[in-house]
């Protein structure tokens, strides 16, 4: 294969993408793992919950544990407004709601423009971030969304229901 062949492949491979906000930021999640986009629910408490966790939703039926990603990456919490949306997502086989300050768009970007977050950033809760994803003017952060739960939290969550 020759290095055009090689570039060509490597920048027709899309990533297709659900962007949305916390705070000033904005972070994009895998569309394959999202199974859908509501707005803000009333979410019943659930007595010793780890205090990511704002409850649990009835989706049609099903009880499903809702976090909030700001809790999680260590954002302060802020009150929900109109904008605030429950991303639902399919986890390790599981069903998780994940409550974001707004959602954006879907958008589709060539994997060529991303690139491994800087050494600099791997702090606190870098191990969450995939990929930095640059787009004309704005940067997009890419959210592995499997490496949000550890496998003791997953077991606190089956709990919860």
């Amino acid at each position: 294969m020759t290095s055009i062949e090689t570039m060509k492949k490597e920048s027709s491979q899309l990533l297709q993408l659900v962007s949305f906000m916390i705070g000033d930021e904005e972070y994009g999640v895998d569309i394959l793992l999202v199974q859908e986009i509501i707005r803000m629910l009333q979410v019943t408490k659930v007595p010793n919950a780890p205090d990511y966790v704002d409850g649990v939703i009835n989706l049609r039926g099903r009880i499903i544990p809702v976090i909030d990603l700001r809790c999680k990456l260590g954002i302060e919490r802020k009150e929900h407004d109109k904008n605030t949306r429950i991303v639902v997502v399919e986890v390790s086989g599981k069903t998780v709601g994940f409550i974001v300050d707004a959602v954006t768009e879907v958008l589709r970007i060539p994997e060529s423009i991303t690139e491994a977050p800087p050494e600099i950033v791997t702090g606190v809760n870098s191990e969450y971030i995939k990929a930095v994803g640059k787009l004309e003017d704005r940067l997009l952060i890419l959210i592995d969304i499997e490496k949000i739960l550890t496998t003791s939290e997953h077991q606190q969550l089956e709990e919860i229901k």
